[in-house]
């Protein structure tokens, strides 16, 4: 374990993965803006190193992946310090979608207001079978924002409404079953999950698989000509990295066998 600052300790697994672990943050793991701003640094670290594959984001513990914003910091905010935190959180969420590699958040245990769209933010999102989430921000008068928009596109727009007005929690099975998260397993399996969900994604050459998630978000935001037409340039970059030609020789000649 190495500790990028006080906040990020990461682990890695000489395949390519990373692991950030979000320290220091109280036991609910919980996002005040120094945390944020410690994670942004970090995720920035990170962000530069060419060898990097993949990145699995965790809170400490297995009790609550993130448990939300800070409260207490929140509650002496008023009208423009308040822009200026969640601008820093939905900076932090930004971070995470737009980081080169896949993103997996480990979710162990709550999953709460900003820790569900910080994990919203992720590419992928695997969860123990305790795990619990809600975006409860209503219940202390504030609306969910930033990256909630991301949940209409995981579970539809109905599933979101009730999740939003009402504040309720949804457990693992639901989150599942609604498509909140990609794949449930018990907390004692959860990092073999996590293990085996990216084994095919680290078995593909690194630059093609960040050239894909590029590609999958530009399919979230653009119209769909535009998200077609981007594929082409896409397509042939591909084959200045040499992996195309690397690959498809060695299906051919194990095909040949």
């Amino acid at each position: 374990m190495t500790a990028l600052n006080d906040h990020c300790t990461i682990a890695e697994d000489g395949k390519g993965t990373v692991r950030l672990t979000i320290s220091n943050a109280g036991k609910a793991n919980i996002l005040s803006s120094q945390v944020i701003d410690a994670l942004l640094a970090g995720l920035d670290q990170l962000s530069r190193r060419p060898e990097l594959r993949a990145l699995v984001l965790s809170g400490t513990g297995d009790r609550t992946f993130i448990g939300g914003a800070h409260i207490g910091e929140m509650v002496g905010l008023d009208q423009q310090s308040g822009e200026r935190f969640i601008s820093r959180l939905r900076d932090l969420c930004e971070a995470v979608r737009l980081f080169p590699t896949p993103v997996v958040a480990r979710v162990a245990g709550w999953c709460l207001g900003g820790g569900l769209e910080l994990a919203m933010a992720c590419d992928l999102r695997i969860a123990s079978s305790a795990a619990q989430f809600a975006m409860p921000e209503v219940k202390v008068g504030i609306p969910s924002v930033i990256h909630a928009a991301l949940m209409p596109r995981l579970i539809g727009s109905g599933r979101t409404r009730w999740m939003i007005l009402t504040g309720e929690p949804i457990d693992a099975a639901t989150a599942l079953q609604w498509g909140l998260v990609d794949q449930v397993a018990d907390l004692a399996a959860l990092d073999t999950a996590i293990e085996t969900t990216l084994a095919p994604i680290l078995a593909c050459g690194p630059e093609v698989i960040r050239a894909q998630k590029v590609l999958l978000r530009q399919w979230d935001e653009l119209p769909l000509a535009q998200a077609i037409e981007a594929g082409v340039p896409a397509f042939g970059r591909a084959f200045a990295t040499g992996e195309p030609q690397r690959f498809m020789q060695a299906f051919l000649d194990h095909k040949g066998r």
